[in-house]
């Protein structure tokens, strides 16, 4: 059995993102097999136990995962020229407290606003629900490599839709030479079908409606794993609550 990096390891078992890792061993709040590990690099084998100190649990329980409803005319994350990301809608204003909140509601700090990332793309022509997050758990289980959680779009679109195209929608298509995992596609409604996904490629349902000959001219991301976009208005956003799980 060979050696594997610590931080590597840590990412692998779901305990933190490797950059968490990272600092958590130069801060001395990581233990192996009961052994405290401050250098970086270390390698350790995959049998041995990891566990983080107090210090780090508790900053773990702090960092916050936000669900947006973003408008059309925002771009995910770094700003482009003439747009602005969607993490400038989240701040007191916007957040959405339901009149009749199942739990306490969280209040914004600008605290929750250091290191927040979106966790997966929605392209700036799209709406619908956005995941940013401090939680470097969080991303890994949305947008690792091993990532299976499903993510279900509605579709506006122009063009007829035979039978053989739709079942090319659901498996059959490849983009950028690379066959793609299959899909669930069906009609919600006359101009508008539901996407379900279980990878996230750049503009991928648009690409995929193209190659079938169908235009889309509107697409609305309404859920993420176990948590649906909801009553959440365009514009607004609320905190992931405690128990609350993709």
């Amino acid at each position: 059995m060979e050696k594997i990096r610590l931080s590597k390891l840590m990412s692998e078992q779901g305990i933190c993102s490797r950059r968490e890792a990272d600092r958590y061993i130069e801060l001395g709040w990581v233990f192996v097999d009961g052994e405290r590990i401050s250098e970086l690099g270390t390698k350790i084998f995959p049998t041995q136990k990891i566990t983080l100190n107090k210090a780090a649990q508790a900053q773990q329980t702090q960092q916050v995962t936000i669900l947006l409803n973003k408008p059309v005319g925002y771009v995910s994350g770094q700003p482009e020229p003439g747009y602005q990301p969607a993490v400038v809608l989240i701040k007191p204003e916007n957040q959405f407290i339901p009149k009749q909140p199942v739990q306490p509601a969280k209040r914004f700090q600008p605290a929750h606003l250091k290191n927040l990332a979106p966790a997966g793309r929605l392209d700036i022509d799209s709406q619908g629900l956005l995941v940013l997050t401090q939680d470097g758990r969080i991303a890994k289980q949305l947008i690792g490599e091993e990532s299976r959680i499903e993510k279900e779009y509605l579709v506006r679109v122009e063009g007829g839709l035979p039978p053989a195209k739709l079942a090319l929608l659901n498996h059959g298509l490849s983009l950028d030479g690379k066959a793609l995992k299959p899909a669930q596609v069906s009609w919600q409604n006359q101009d508008q079908l539901r996407f379900i996904l279980h990878e996230g490629k750049k503009r991928q349902i648009r690409r995929m409606c193209e190659l079938v000959g169908l235009k889309v001219t509107g697409l609305k991301r309404v859920r993420i794993g176990k948590v649906k976009l909801g009553n959440l208005p365009e514009g607004q956003w609320r905190y992931l609550e405690d128990g609350e799980k993709f």
